[in-house]
């Protein structure tokens, strides 16, 4: 059974930084895991994409964190990591690790349990 787990987020000032990581087990040798990403979701708000990498290290940033969030992935181990620096209060948020899985022509998304981030002014 695919699973994403989260962790390091936290509490931190305004302009300060965290990094966040997430791992996906139970992916056997017949799973191919096409892109992982993360998204946020803030209070009375919609899920959104945050930043996403593909199997070819291809790189998609919300236009909001473009220049302080980086992402980063090790196809070895099946983890993504988001390096979030200048953070700002309105980063506040939910943040889910995903991944996009594919079984034979199947494609699945897995979503991981969420980590808060909170940016204090």
């Amino acid at each position: 059974q695919v699973q994403l787990v989260e962790s390091g987020g936290g509490l931190v000032q305004a302009g300060g930084s965290l990094r966040l990581s997430c791992v996906a087990s139970g992916v056997g040798s017949i799973f191919s895991i096409n892109s992982m990403g993360w998204y946020r979701q803030a209070p009375g708000k919609q899920r959104e994409l945050v930043a996403a990498i593909g199997s070819g290290s291809s790189t998609n940033y919300a236009d909001s964190v473009k220049g302080r969030f980086t992402i980063s992935r090790d196809s070895a181990k099946n983890t993504v990591d988001l390096q979030m620096d200048s953070l700002k209060p309105e980063d506040t948020a939910v943040f889910y690790c995903n991944a996009v899985i594919s079984r034979g022509s199947a494609a699945f998304r897995y979503w991981g349990q969420g980590t808060q981030v909170t940016v204090s002014s």
